[in-house]
């Protein structure tokens, strides 16, 4: 599988959300990055399913909601009635994952778990089996802009031999300063989708910026 490329709208400008998806769209994303935080899991706001569901008019793109969010059982349902083809959620949030994932995954949308940098792999490793996707977070969840933990690349290796041992099919994400600095070495240690925020959003072009980091930061565009 070759690096696909997830940029967040939490880095988007909300009062054109339904430009700033349809111009990511163009530039060659591959995915969309929904980050829903309630204030309560993690001490951020952002948004829900009425700001999902409006993203998903505007792209025929996968959307990828990633759930920090206490009780995440009680909105799986409407997050998918939203648009969502992805979920990802915390296991600190819920003492019902094994239920969270199949009800995911009945809907036919693709479960992941959420680990921040200090949750080890051996917490979910009994689910690994079932899941589609495994979220590491290089940075702690609840705001953008944070600098890129490089520690969790070693938790990236460890997934990548369970998932050799587990699920061949399982989807490694990551996501947390993400940059063409690091892009390499995240896609060398067996990442499979990388979430970005200001990367692209910052970029004077957008498109050359998601270019370059599907090609490893080394793409030159002329």
């Amino acid at each position: 599988m070759n690096l696909k490329i997830a940029p967040s709208i939490l880095s988007a400008d909300f009062a054109r959300i339904g430009e700033e998806v349809e111009s990511l769209e163009r530039c060659g994303a591959d995915i969309v990055h929904c980050d829903v935080m309630d204030g309560v899991f993690v001490p951020n706001i952002t948004f829900g399913m009425p700001v999902v569901k409006a993203v998903r008019k505007h792209t025929a793109l996968p959307l990828d909601v990633h759930l920090m969010i206490i009780s995440p059982e009680k909105y799986i349902g409407a997050f998918i009635d939203s648009g969502a083809d992805f979920i990802s959620f915390h296991t600190a949030a819920t003492e019902k994952t094994g239920e969270i994932i199949d009800a995911i995954k009945e809907r036919g949308v693709k479960a992941g778990i959420a680990l921040n940098p200090d949750i080890p792999l051996s917490s979910v490793e009994k689910y690994i089996e079932k899941l589609d996707m495994l979220l590491i977070m290089s940075v702690y969840a609840g705001f953008g802009g944070q600098k890129f933990i490089p520690d969790c690349l070693n938790k990236v290796k460890e997934a990548v031999k369970l998932k050799e041992r587990l699920n061949k099919d399982l989807i490694i994400e990551i996501d947390g300063g993400v940059n063409l600095q690091n892009i390499a070495e995240i896609e060398a240690a067996g990442v499979n989708i990388a979430v970005v925020g200001s990367c692209v959003f910052g970029a004077a072009d957008r498109g050359e910026c998601i270019a370059k980091l599907k090609d490893g930061g080394q793409r030159r565009i002329f």
